[in-house]
């Protein structure tokens, strides 16, 4: 029973990490980035110095003992930053080619494409409550998020790898955790790297393709640096909590729950901001909340259902080895019996 909640403590903390320092790195990011902030439009290089930060703090810890490195082969970390890094720039440019609601609609799209690809690739199933639950929150979420949509060809290709690469990215999270069986800081300790230094590299082109500025034309300012140092160290507790989110739960789990945090930025920038924030948003904001509520309690009954046949199946198979072994004992011969006893 202790050991039931100390997991469900540390469950609970790492959904509050994700959600105070994503909501966090959101409004440290909305300062630095829009024009009545410091203007700095260069969202891929900005991840890159989110992924570098992050490689350094791994690196700390490896090296003061705190963290063990376990072995991954390079070319699955490879193939898995490739994928985490098309999942970014694909973000970018379709958010750039698109109107702001076929974003979030592409983005809402992605909770069922990962039951799909769950599904195709894992085999995995889900009952008709979890379904029910999905659908509420697409619902909710589409309610207070999603307004104009407008949509063309480029557009569209962007939005759709953006929408596979994340969610196979999300999906290959869990499975290579469990397939190495390696932490979630151990796993994001060797793909951080990698994919700082291909942002770092590649960030400044594909930024300058999306907004036409160049990097070295930017002026760097003390407040700047302010809020860079914020955003980075915001964005370590992100990154290790969406790795531990997924490790613990899963992707489909992480894509529901994980729009609290889009419920508390349009809390937030309301209070903060002020924000518009009407009825549609309000009503949108309940019926997400409610399908969350639905969708977790759907993931505890079926946690129980499976629980139940586990203990039913160990049940029917203590009592066949049960009979097997009793009908062996009784056709045993005397005789063998008793030169086993005489040896």
């Amino acid at each position: 029973m202790e050991g039931e909640k100390k997991s469900g403590v540390s469950d609970v903390g790492a959904w509050g990490m994700n959600i105070v320092s994503s909501v966090g790195i959101i409004m440290a990011n909305k300062q630095l980035m829009s024009s009545g902030g410091y203007g700095f439009t260069f969202a891929t290089t900005l991840t890159g110095c989110h992924f570098l930060v992050t490689a350094l703090v791994g690196a700390v810890s490896n090296a003061s003992g705190f963290s063990a490195s376990k072995h991954v082969p390079l070319w699955e970390l490879l193939w898995f930053s490739i994928v985490a890094n098309m999942s970014i720039t694909g973000m970018n440019f379709s958010l750039m080619l698109n109107s702001v609601g076929f974003y979030q609609i592409s983005k809402l799209s992605m909770i069922p494409v990962v039951c799909i690809m769950e599904w195709i690739i894992h085999n995995k199933h889900y009952t008709r409550e979890v379904k029910m639950a999905v659908v509420v929150v697409v619902i909710g979420v589409g309610v207070c998020t999603v307004t104009d949509v407008k949509v063309n060809a480029k557009g569209f290709i962007c939005a759709c790898v953006a929408v596979l690469s994340t969610s196979l990215q999300q999906i290959s999270i869990g499975s290579l955790q469990k397939k190495y069986s390696i932490g979630s800081f151990e796993l994001l300790s060797k793909t951080a790297p990698i994919q700082a230094i291909s942002l770092l590299i590649f960030g400044p082109f594909v930024d300058y393709s999306l907004s036409g500025k160049s990097l070295l034309n930017y002026n760097v300012s003390y407040g700047f640096a302010l809020f860079l140092i914020l955003s980075c160290s915001l964005a370590v507790f992100c990154n290790i909590s969406q790795y531990l989110c997924i490790g613990r739960f899963s992707a489909v789990s992480f894509q529901v729950l994980g729009h609290m945090k889009t419920v508390c930025v349009l809390t937030l920038g309301w209070v903060l901001f002020d924000s518009a924030l009407t009825f549609k948003n309000i009503m949108g904001m309940v019926i997400a909340i409610a399908g969350m509520i639905i969708y977790s309690w759907a993931v505890e009954l079926e946690k129980q259902a499976n629980a139940r046949n586990s203990s039913h199946i160990k049940n029917s198979l203590t009592e066949e080895e049960f009979r097997l072994l009793k009908e062996g004992v009784d056709h045993t011969p005397l005789k063998d019996i008793v030169v086993e006893d005489s040896k």
